[in-house]
């Protein structure tokens, strides 16, 4: 959420800068509902001012032994429209709190200005695109043999799932014993996290309420057989996570941070579940876009000045996973039309998979700045100084359904066998090539 003294001071200037990740903001509505939370709070503090006078007029009165009968009527006269003015001031908040909700975080200045994917800016490329001398395949014709079964997960499950058997399974699990390891050594506390949350979870990281429709809800009764006055069940909507970021960052929420104790860096693996509606028909073959897939994620909480250059030591760890599997990646940093909801800045990862001749992503480093630790109040303080938001960073070091594929299609060989990258060797019991 953004700070709303940007819209109180600089409207039109964050309406354009909005405008540039084609984001229409409401002004009309805003100056509407902050013109209206203004005249009922100054109403309100003038009331304030007047029960005091009115509190100290009848004390005197009585101490004196007069009738303060005109006195009292006028306080229970103020004291009513106080309440109504409280919950009208209540709403008011509420519904200026909503307005916030739905606005995305505003693009950091660096950020390139773009209306899509186009025209976002290459940071570099890494690695040899290997040049096969046999027509390649790719990794659904190439883990058929090793165990990957969609088949076997519709029956169970549905479309867009997948069951991994044997070898392939093996070699999915070393991948995330690999990413862990790496990240534990780079000195990233390993954290194990619940898959499900609650939706102030889902509202401090930014999913809610703008991205309901792409989760899975689990609605659960509470209370036990408990009822509410209408004699209806309660339920509380809880969700499954569609990242770790979500749990991991959440850690942060309601908590004030020694400065000294920053940056936090935390790395999770968890399995993650999105609903993605509206992106059926893209990339429905295979394991590129999957309603449950794995990942490794990275976390960091950091103080305000730090955070750009945690940005960039963030984004460097996620590639040297891509380095150490010697897989080709490129770096693009995402103009301000192909950014996330929440995003101040954010690098995306793409890896090169030969069956589709082309690099596709497979990690997101962002920098939300305080855009998240607004939402969860989650604050810092140094010394006596008055407690300051945190900036929250993550990035996904790396999806490992996606590197799996990536690892799949770029070692294969003519006979249909995967070659082991050496950094994995070790976590597959030795084995350096895989064969069906």
């Amino acid at each position: 959420m953004i700070d709303i003294q940007l819209l109180r001071k600089d409207l039109d200037v964050v309406a354009a800068r909005l405008a540039e990740r084609k984001f229409i903001l409401d002004k009309d509505k805003f100056i509407m509902l902050e013109s209206d939370r203004k005249q009922v709070q100054s109403r309100t503090e003038e009331l304030q001012a007047k029960r005091n006078q009115l509190a100290k007029a009848v004390g005197m009165k009585k101490g004196k032994g007069e009738d303060a009968s005109a006195e009292i009527a006028e306080s229970t006269a103020v004291n009513n429209e106080l309440q109504t003015l409280t919950e009208r001031l209540s709403v008011l908040q509420a519904q200026l709190n909503d307005f916030l909700m739905n606005i995305p975080n505003i693009p950091h200045e660096s950020v390139p200005s773009g209306k899509d994917e186009t025209d976002n800016q290459e940071i570099l490329r890494w690695g040899q695109i290997t040049q096969f001398d046999f027509p390649v395949k790719d990794h659904v014709d190439l883990a058929l043999g090793f165990g990957l079964d969609f088949d076997a997960a519709v029956k169970v499950t549905g479309s867009r799932f997948a069951v991994m058997h044997g070898s392939i399974a093996r070699l999915h699990r070393a991948l995330a014993q690999f990413m862990l390891n790496a990240h534990a050594d780079a000195g990233y506390s390993e954290v194990n996290v619940p898959l499900i949350v609650n939706a102030d979870s889902m509202r401090g990281t930014g999913q809610l309420p703008k991205f309901e429709a792409d989760l899975f809800k689990v609605p659960r009764k509470v209370g036990g057989d408990d009822q509410d006055e209408s004699n209806e069940v309660a339920y509380e909507n809880f969700y499954l996570i569609p990242t770790a970021e979500v749990p991991v960052t959440n850690l942060m929420r309601d908590t004030i941070t020694p400065a000294e104790q920053l940056p936090k860096r935390f790395v999770a693996h968890t399995p993650c579940f999105r609903s993605e509606a509206g992106s059926y028909g893209r990339d429905t073959r295979g394991m590129i876009r999957q309603h449950q897939f794995e990942k490794v994620e990275l976390v960091q909480i950091t103080k305000p000045d730090d955070s750009e250059k945690a940005l960039e030591s963030l984004t460097l760890q996620a590639e040297s996973i891509l380095q150490q599997l010697n897989l080709p990646y490129r770096k693009v940093l995402l103009c301000t039309g192909d950014m996330g909801f929440g995003s101040t800045k954010t690098y995306d990862l793409e890896v090169w998979l030969p069956a589709q001749n082309t690099y596709r992503e497979i990690s997101s480093c962002s920098n939300m700045g305080d855009f998240q630790a607004r939402r969860m109040q989650a604050r810092f303080k140094s010394g006596q100084g008055k407690p300051e938001l945190v900036h929250t960073l993550n990035g996904s070091g790396l999806a490992v359904g996606r590197t799996l594929v990536a690892v799949l299609e770029n070692y294969q060989q003519a006979d249909g066998s995967i070659k082991i990258p050496q950094a994995l060797q070790a976590f597959m019991g030795g084995i350096e090539v895989m064969k069906a």
